[in-house]
C-alpha cells in the first residue's frame, strides 16, 4: 500500500479495496517500526487519526467522498492543530496543546484526510539540516549518517521512507526544496500569498510559506488543490482563484524555454552534482525545451540579504515567546525580568537565541538603516534581476542545493557553512516567487534534486513541467531499500 499514489489510493478506498481506518493503521504500524531509528515524528496521533479515518469511512460509504479522503498526511510541527501538541521543535513549546487548527490543516481536514501526526524539524524552522530540534536529530533513510535537510527535515523522512503517503511543509528560505533534494522527494514552495500562513508558527513572515513534500509531481498538485486558497484570517493571502492543479499536468512541453543561472554553476557547486544537473536538462530537450543561459547578477547578496531579514523578523515574531502566556516558563522567577530572561533562554535552543541575537542588533537604534534597509534594498535588486529573466524565459532551472545530504554533526560547529546549504533556494523566498525540487539521480547513492523557478502563481506550470520528466524518468520512485 505505501508505494501507491494518491490517485491509487484515491481509487482503491472508493472501490473499497480497502478502508481508511485499514490504510490509517497500515502507516501507524510503518511510523512504529521505524521512527526509533528515523526521529522524524515528534506526536503521533494514533487516536487522533483512527478518529478521523473512521470519519473518512463513513463519507467514502455515503458516497459523499472528494478525492484525498481517507487518505492519511503528516503535518509538520509548525502547523496549530486543535488537541494535539504544537510545539515547533522548541523546548519553548514543549507543553503547547493548540486550541485551535490552521487554516492549512483546517482545509485538508474538510478535504477528510486523515493526520498521522506531526513531525520533526529544525527548532522554529531555523536551520538546514533538521540538527537544531530539541527532540534531537532526524536521519536521512537514505543514509542514516545523514542528515535529511531542513526546517522540513522531519517530513522529508517520512516520505522517503513511506511513513506517510504525503506530508506538509513549510519554506522560508528553502526548507521544503532542500530537504527534498537531500531525500529523493518532489517538494513544491508556493508563490508568496498562495497558501494561508494563519496557524502557522512564524519564523520570517515575508518569507515563509507552506506546501507539500510529495512522492511525485501529480501528488503535490492533489495537496496543493487543498491547501491554496484565499484567507481572510491572513492579511498576506493573496485574493486569486485557485485552478485545479492536476488540469495541465501533461500538457506539451514543446517550445518551453528554460533560462540556466550561470550563478548557478560556480565552483560552490559539486562536480558530480553538477553532472548529474545536466543530465536532467538535456532529458528536457529530447522534450522540446529550449536552453538559454541566464544572469541573476545580485544572486551573490542573496545569503547575506537573507541572514539579515530573517532574522530581524524573526526577533520580532518570537518575542510573544515570554513565559507569561504560553509555552515554558521558568521555575520561580523573582520579578519580571527574571522570568523573561530565564524563561526565554532556557526555552530557546541555540540557533534560534543566535538568530534573535542577530535580528535585534539589525533592528536596533543606529544599524536599522545600515543593515535592515539596505538589506531589503538589495531584496529589491534580486527581485528585479527574476523579473527580468522571466522577459526572456518561461522557467528557471539549476541545482536544488550544492551538494548530497552532508553526514550528521559535520556544520554544525559552522554556521556560515551551513547557511549556504541554501544559497541556491534564499533568492526564491526574497522574491516571493513559487520553485520546487524534483528528483534528478543520485550521486554514490545519494539522492540529487533539480531546482525548477517559475514566475509569479506559475504553480501550475511548474507542477506540469515536473510531471512530464517524471513520465520519462523514475528516479522519483526510487525508496530506500531499508523502507521498501
Amino acid at each position: 500500500m505505501h508505494n501507491k499514489s494518491l490517485s491509487e489510493l484515491s481509487a482503491s478506498l472508493h472501490q473499497g479495496d480497502f478502508t481508511s481506518a485499514e490504510l490509517t493503521q497500515h502507516y501507524l504500524d510503518r511510523i512504529n517500526k521505524y521512527n526509533g531509528e528515523l526521529n522524524a515524528f515528534i506526536t503521533v496521533a494514533d487516536e487522533h487519526a483512527l478518529k478521523q479515518a473512521e470519519a473518512a469511512d463513513l463519507r467514502l460509504q455515503q458516497k459523499t467522498a472528494g478525492k484525498l479522503t481517507g487518505i492519511p498526511l503528516a503535518h509538520k510541527d509548525i502547523f496549530c492543530t486543535q488537541g494535539l501538541r504544537t510545539s515547533s521543535a522548541s523546548k519553548m513549546l514543549d507543553n503547547f496543546i493548540s486550541p485551535y487548527d490552521a487554516t492549512v490543516v483546517e482545509k485538508i481536514n474538510a478535504a477528510g484526510m486523515v493526520t498521522l501526526g506531526k513531525t520533526n524539524m529544525d527548532e522554529f524552522a531555523m536551520g538546514s539540516s533538521n540538527e537544531t530540534s530539541f527532540y534531537g536529530p532526524v536521519k536521512n533513510p537514505w543514509d542514516l549518517e545523514r542528515v535529511p535537510g531542513g526546517s522540513s527535515g522531519g517530513s522529508a523522512a517520512t516520505m522517503a521512507a513511506r511513513l506517510a503517503p504525503i506530508a506538509t511543509g513549510t519554506d522560508t528560505g528553502g526548507s521544503i526544496r532542500q530537504p527534498a533534494s537531500l531525500c529523493n522527494l518532489t517538494g513544491l514552495k508556493p508563490t508568496y500569498g498562495r497558501v494561508s500562513r494563519y496557524g502557522m508558527i512564524a519564523f520570517a513572515s515575508s518569507l515563509d510559506q507552506a506546501g507539500p513534500l510529495a512522492a511525485s509531481a501529480e501528488d503535490a498538485a492533489l495537496l496543493l488543490n487543498e491547501m491554496a486558497g484565499f484567507d481572510e484570517r491572513d492579511s498576506t493571502s493573496v485574493e486569486r482563484d485557485v485552478p485545479d492543479y492536476t488540469a495541465t499536468l501533461s500538457d506539451s512541453l514543446q517550445g518551453l524555454k528554460i533560462g540556466l543561472p550561470k550563478e548557478f554553476f560556480d565552483e560552490g557547486l559539486d562536480s558530480d552534482v553538477a553532472a548529474t544537473i545536466e543530465t536532467a536538462i538535456k532529458m528536457y530537450e529530447s522534450l522540446g525545451a529550449t536552453i538559454r543561459e541566464i544572469t541573476l547578477p545580485n544572486s551573490a547578496l542573496a545569503v547575506p540579504t537573507y541572514y539579515v531579514v530573517a532574522p530581524a523578523e524573526c526577533s520580532s515574531n518570537l518575542s510573544r515567546m515570554d513565559g507569561v502566556r504560553f509555552g515554558h516558563r521558568c521555575d520561580e522567577p523573582k520579578d519580571l525580568d527574571d522570568l523573561y530572561a530565564r524563561s526565554r533562554g532556557e526555552g530557546f535552543g541555540e540557533e534560534v537565541k543566535r538568530r534573535i541575537m542577530m535580528g535585534t542588533y539589525a533592528l536596533s537604534a543606529g544599524y536599522y538603516d545600515a543593515y535592515y534597509l539596505k538589506a531589503q534594498q538589495c531584496r529589491r535588486l534580486i527581485s528585479d534581476d527574476f523579473k527580468q529573466a522571466f522577459k526572456e524565459v518561461d522557467v528557471i532551472m539549476g541545482p536544488t542545493a550544492p551538494t548530497t545530504a552532508f553526514k550528521t554533526g559535520e556544520k554544525t560547529d559552522d554556521p556560515i557553512a551551513m547557511y549556504l546549504a541554501d544559497i541556491y533556494t534564499i533568492s526564491t523566498n526574497l522574491a516571493g516567487l513559487p520553485g520546487m525540487s524534483i528528483p534528478a539521480g543520485f550521486v554514490n547513492g545519494l539522492p540529487v534534486g533539480l531546482q525548477l523557478i517559475g514566475n509569479y502563481f506559475e504553480e501550475a506550470k511548474l507542477l506540469n513541467i515536473a510531471h512530464l520528466y517524471q513520465q520519462a524518468t523514475n528516479w522519483h520512485q526510487q525508496v530506500p531499500d531499508a523502507f521498501q
